[in-house]
């Protein structure tokens, strides 16, 4: 489920990626909570089209973990570190979502050999 959704979140056709979510599912994103499926299709349609580079994967006993960096036409673009905490899904559904930025994330990116890269400080 978490590979399907990174590789649909990062397409122009919405409905796939939103039928991943159950009718009742919760997305927290940004400091606001999205409840329902027509509240995360609101959520969604308000955000740029954004290409992610998953960098890290970890499994913890609230769910799956993934941190990535995103690349779009945003201001900040591209942006290392957002987490993506998968607390609770399973082959059919996601349930609750949560995107955060997580510890240093959003320091300034440069272009390295096959990947982004900090500045260095």
């Amino acid at each position: 489920m978490v590979r399907r959704y990174f590789a649909l979140a990062g397409q122009a056709d919405k409905e796939p990626y939103l039928a991943l979510f159950a009718d009742d599912a919760v997305v927290e994103d940004e400091g606001r909570t999205h409840r329902g499926i027509d509240e995360i299709r609101a959520w969604r349609s308000g955000t740029p089209l954004v290409s992610y580079e998953i960098t890290d994967v970890e499994q913890t006993p609230a769910g799956t973990v993934v941190t990535a960096t995103i690349s779009g036409d945003f201001p900040g673009s591209p942006f290392a570190g957002l987490r993506f905490r998968f607390e609770e899904y399973d082959d059919t559904r996601i349930r609750r979502l949560r995107i955060a930025p997580g510890a240093g994330a959003g320091r300034p990116l440069r272009r390295g050999p096959g990947r982004w890269l900090p500045w260095p400080a």
